[in-house]
C-alpha cells in the first residue's frame, strides 16, 4: 500500500531572484540527492540565494547551493555544496539551451520544495536587472505598502 504523502512542503525560497533578476519562464524539476541530503532538506538547512542552474552535456546542474550537512550524519555525510542533477525531459533541457544561448538569459533556483515525498525545485528563466530597474522595483513596492498602511488606518 502506499505512503500518503500531504502535498508539498517548502524547505527554501530565493527571494533575492525575483529583485535581482526578471523572470520570464518557470518549469519544475526534480532533485538527485544523496540520503543525508534529504533528511536535512526535511529539516530545512538549504540556502539557494547563491546558486544557478547550468545545462552541460545534455543535463542540468544546480551549482552553489548549500545544503547544510545533515546533525545526526556519520563519516559519510555530503559535501555541503556539491554539484547536484536536475531532473528534466529533453525537450525542456533542449529549449532551455537555446533561450539561454540565443539571448543571454539564466536560469535561477527559484525555490526547493517535497511535492508528494520527492524533492523538486522550481527555476526560472530570467533576465538580469539594471540599476534603474530595481529602483523601479523598490519605488512599487514602497508605494504599495504605503497604501495597506493607508487601507488599514481607515479600516480601525
Amino acid at each position: 500500500m502506499a505512503k500518503a504523502w500531504a502535498g508539498e512542503k517548502l524547505v527554501c525560497v530565493n527571494r533575492k531572484a525575483r529583485f535581482e533578476y526578471e523572470i520570464l519562464d518557470t518549469l519544475e524539476g526534480g532533485l538527485v540527492l544523496r540520503g543525508t541530503e534529504v533528511k536535512s532538506l526535511r529539516a530545512g538547512q538549504a540556502s539557494i540565494t547563491e546558486g544557478f542552474a547550468v545545462i552541460t552535456g545534455g543535463e542540468a546542474w544546480l551549482v552553489d547551493c548549500q545544503i547544510q550537512p545533515y546533525a545526526f550524519g556519520n563519516l559519510n555525510n555530503h559535501e555541503p555544496r556539491r554539484k547536484r542533477k536536475i531532473l528534466l525531459h529533453k525537450g525542456e533541457i533542449a529549449k532551455l539551451t537555446g533561450k539561454i544561448k540565443e539571448r543571454g538569459l539564466s536560469l535561477i533556483p527559484l525555490k526547493i520544495y517535497f511535492k508528494n515525498g520527492m524533492a523538486k525545485i522550481e527555476l526560472g528563466l530570467g533576465r538580469g536587472k539594471k540599476i534603474h530597474d530595481k529602483r523601479e522595483t523598490i519605488k512599487n513596492r514602497d508605494a504599495l505598502r504605503e497604501a495597506q498602511r493607508e487601507t488599514r488606518a481607515r479600516v480601525k
